[in-house]
């Protein structure tokens, strides 16, 4: 007869050892015997998801723990487990999402011997990991289990791995009680002397601009955002990860920057005197389109990591994004500029609200499920009209899971899960591709069978839309970018999944289509609204930056089903 109870006392003591670290979340493959994803069920205050695969796992993971804010836990064993997981951790670790993988060894005697599914799990983990640990005795796991919690929640926050030796993992679990109260999270701010440096440089700017990254909506920078752009009078742009931390239709924010940028927002970054990154690492997609070779630079972040990697700050100011928004806006003595607080007010009625079919797709998601969200975006050719502000304006309430710098292709579709089961109170919809939607298909039964009630808004290009813009515009030859034709596969999976479908070939069909995806989403059934769209339909960042495409002259019909 199976055990009452699932999982072995050990597992169970250590799935009760990650609930009391703050983890409320472990998602995996389930193992060959009953092990941590099991005595996830018996333990309160944890959710045990299984998936059909680790790498869907590792992005639930991640989608979980970017909106619960809390570290979630991915399990994997010795062998390919681990290996398969590592594209989804990889985007997790750029998104510093605190995720812990815990995860098992062969038994000793079988190591360098040829054991069965035997792999080098440290150097399996050594790109995307920021810890990794091997707990080889009992009295090992308490410590290492809390330790990997501390290290993915502090510092730049990350991925995280325990592997547990099979010789610990026998007999008894630990005699003495672990600790039950959660690592704090730790917060520093800057030296008083770099804040008054920073201050002095803010005074001075006539035309200053706060960039505002994942790291300041991590820390709850809302509050202390605002009020420091009130005072300093300064354009607020955000990153992809860094939407919501403030109200986008707060009279200061101007869209995303970099790439995302529609042109007369653009021009407000390159004449900018004064920039604030508050957060961000300023990777590349942040930066495109635009130099900082004229601007003074003042660059916070949690990481002293973060700076200096692709430009040179003035000022460095190694903190908690939220504390020092909160001390700059304390010391700050400035009167906004007048000519700049009007050009800010001008551009962003110069800004597009709608046009294309994949722009009024948009519109139609921000007029039927409102501006208090969890949107989950992908990062292809036709989803990053997401991105492009106004056309989806958020609130400081709505929650937002994007693919770091990465940019895996089916991220956003496989991590939807997690982030609804984080935030169920709000609606879950995903802009996504049909490539992205075809590669984590095998993420979508885990999700039907969660009653996630998540809805799926499909830009249908018929293939590999970047890879086609981008050999269209070097004349080379895309026919291998191009699906073939016929219903995609996607719908018939939402459908045998209890799901319900629909495609909008007019802007006039948007409105009645996601109002019933709405309603079946509400009794928990997956939904999904396809919308074909054009090889010109191209968002307006996208071509400020590298130019238009036509139709590709190898285009094989219409990929409209």
């Amino acid at each position: 007869m199976p055990s009452a109870e699932p999982g072995t006392p050990m597992w169970r003591h250590i799935a009760t050892t990650l609930a009391h670290a703050g983890c409320d979340l472990v998602t995996g493959v389930p193992s060959d015997e009953p092990a941590l994803l099991d005595a996830a069920l018996a333990v309160p205050g944890l959710k045990a998801v299984p998936v059909r695969d680790q790498r869907a796992g590792a992005c639930l993971a991640a989608g979980h723990a970017l909106v619960s804010g809390r570290p979630a836990v991915l399990a994997t064993n010795s062998g390919p487990s681990l290996p398969n997981a590592l594209a989804g951790l990889l985007e997790a670790a750029s998104l510093h999402a605190p995720v812990v993988v815990v995860t098992t060894r062969i038994p000793r005697a079988g190591l360098g011997r040829g054991g069965f599914q035997q792999v080098d799990q440290r150097a399996v983990s050594a790109a995307v990991a920021k810890w990794y640990v091997l707990a080889e005795d009992v009295d090992q796991l308490d410590w290492a289990l809390r330790q990997a919690v501390h290290r993915a929640i502090n510092g730049a926050p990350g991925v995280v791995v325990v592997e547990l030796a099979e010789e610990a993992l026998q007999g008894e679990p630990p005699r003495t009680a672990a600790p039950t109260a959660r690592p704090p999270r730790l917060r520093s701010a800057p030296a008083a002397d770099d804040l008054d440096r920073a201050v002095d440089t803010m005074a001075r700017a006539a035309a200053p601009v706060i960039i505002a990254g994942g790291g300041a909506k991590a820390a709850g920078a809302g509050a202390p955002l605002r009020a420091l752009a009130e005072s300093w009078g300064a354009a607020v742009f955000a990153t992809a990860a860094g939407r919501g931390v403030l109200d986008e239709n707060h009279p200061r924010y101007c869209g995303l920057a970099g790439l995302y940028a529609a042109a007369p927002a653009a021009a407000l970054l390159d004449d900018a005197d004064v920039i604030l990154a508050l957060g961000t690492r300023l990777e590349e997609t942040v930066r495109t389109g635009w130099t900082l070779s004229g601007q003074r630079l003042i660059h916070v972040d949690v990481d002293p990591d973060a700076f200096d990697l692709a430009v040179r700050p003035e000022i460095a100011l190694a903190g908690d994004a939220a504390l020092t928004a909160g001390l700059l806006a304390d010391r700050l003595k400035a009167h906004p500029s007048p000519a700049w607080s009007e050009r800010v007010a001008a551009v962003k009625t110069e800004l597009p609200h709608a046009g294309s079919l994949a722009a009024e797709t948009l519109r139609a998601v921000g007029s039927r499920f409102g501006r208090d969200l969890v949107l989950v975006q992908e990062n292809g050719l036709h989803d990053m009209w997401s991105y492009h502000y106004p056309l989806l304006s958020l609130s400081e309430r709505a929650r937002v899971v994007a693919p770091g710098e990465q940019t895996m292709m089916g991220f956003g579709v496989a991590a939807s899960l997690g982030a609804a089961l984080a935030e169920p109170s709000l609606p879950t919809v995903v802009i996504c591709g049909d490539g992205a939607m075809t590669m984590s298909m095998n993420a979508l039964p885990a999700a039907a069978e969660h009653g996630a009630g998540i809805v799926f808004v499909v830009f249908d290009n018929g293939g590999f839309g970047w890879p086609r813009y981008v050999r269209a515009l070097a004349g080379a030859d895309t026919r291998i970018t191009r699906f073939p034709g016929g219903e995609p596969p996607y719908e018939a999976v939402i459908r045998a999944l209890g799901g319900w479908t629909a495609r909008c070939r007019t802007a006039g069909d948007l409105d009645p289509a996601l109002e019933e995806a709405a309603q079946h989403a509400k009794n928990g059934a997956l939904a999904l609204v396809a919308v074909p769209v054009s090889d010109t339909d191209i968002p307006p960042g996208v071509l400020r930056v590298y130019g238009g495409a036509a139709e590709s002259p190898d285009k094989a019909g219409d990929h409209d089903a």
